[in-house]
């Protein structure tokens, strides 16, 4: 294969990877231009168009969704160990692809950036957040963050954090206005902050439960949102009771006496976040990387965690 030729799939892939020319090009280190110049070069040298353009979106045709089906895993595996040979030689390099949650890149992944490119300066970190539970092998991630009961059963799993208690908040005000609820039924007769799934649009049911007593409440007021910030906001500022679902989000309000718990004796526990790949893959040395800074490995004194199958944790359904 010449270079060209090597120089034009690797433009090709990279497109489909990335849904955009734009993005393929600071990528490559190219300008949208010359990209698509390249391109034009492949498509005409095979005959064939791979690519179908607007002016706001690009997809592979038929043909190049073919063609990259066979040339994708083979870009990758030259990536691996291009990576491993520069992880024996004691430099890591390359682009690390992660699909997470907001939480977690607010929780997990942000506090931590500063250490891993000191560590791994020549590693480019590709983090897409996604609150809508993308697959991960379809959008050609190494990666992806979720909460536990959330993951495919063909995943390796690496836990992140322990399990959350979750907790209904209102302020003190609203309580005042309209009292306590001392039953999740009582909630129908409350203005409650809805959350609406981005998985399927749906409103999620509130779930609570309490010794062998489980419940959802199909709740109502105002306010929709899928925006966990939107949410605490609302409640915040008296406009109902809001189901935290992030409590990183409202600890510190509950501590400072700004919200105050909700049918506290009632609340669930939920998964904590996990770290997920799959295990069709065989992992980079510039993953393992990552997850150790994730989990503090890097640091003196540390110990790791195991990875785990999800087959084996609580399957409950978790709210993303």
């Amino acid at each position: 294969m010449r270079g060209s030729d090597y120089a034009e799939l690797k433009a090709f892939a990279a497109v489909v990877e990335r849904s955009s020319f734009v993005r393929a090009a600071e990528h490559l280190g190219l300008s949208p231009s010359a990209l698509s110049q390249t391109i034009r070069q492949l498509e005409a040298r095979l005959g064939a168009r791979l690519l179908n353009r607007t002016t706001r979106s690009v997809a592979p045709t038929a043909t190049g969704e073919q063609l990259f089906a066979r040339i994708a895993p083979l870009f990758r595996a030259m990536a691996d160990a291009v990576a491993e040979a520069s992880a024996a030689a004691g430099q890591m390099s390359g682009t690390l692809r992660i699909n997470t949650l907001g939480m977690a890149a607010r929780q997990v992944i942000a506090p931590r950036l500063g250490r891993f490119h000191r560590a791994h300066p020549d590693v480019t970190l590709d983090i897409v957040v996604d609150d809508g539970l993308s697959d991960i092998v379809a959008g050609r991630f190494d990666a992806g963050i979720r909460a536990g009961g959330r993951l495919e059963k063909d995943m390796i799993a690496v836990r992140l954090t322990p399990d959350v208690k979750m907790v209904a908040v209102a302020s003190p005000d609203y309580l005042a206005r309209r009292g306590q609820p001392q039953s999740p039924a009582d909630l129908h007769r409350h203005a409650c902050i809805n959350w609406r799934l981005q998985t399927d649009g749906r409103a999620y049911q509130w779930e609570f439960e309490k010794t062998d007593q489980r419940i959802e409440v199909a709740v109502s007021g105002s306010l929709v949102t899928n925006h966990s910030d939107t949410g605490i906001a609302a409640a915040l500022q008296g406009l109902g009771i809001a189901y935290a679902f992030d409590r990183e989000h409202v600890d510190e309000h509950l501590a400072q006496g700004r919200l105050l718990p909700v049918l506290a004796d009632w609340s669930i526990t939920r998964p904590g976040l996990f770290l997920y790949y799959s295990n069709r893959q065989h992992q980079p040395a510039v993953l393992s990387a990552f997850i150790d800074c994730l989990l503090d490995r890097d640091l003196p004194g540390t110990q790791p965690s195991t990875p785990i199958s999800p087959s084996k944790m609580d399957t409950c359904a978790s709210i993303s």
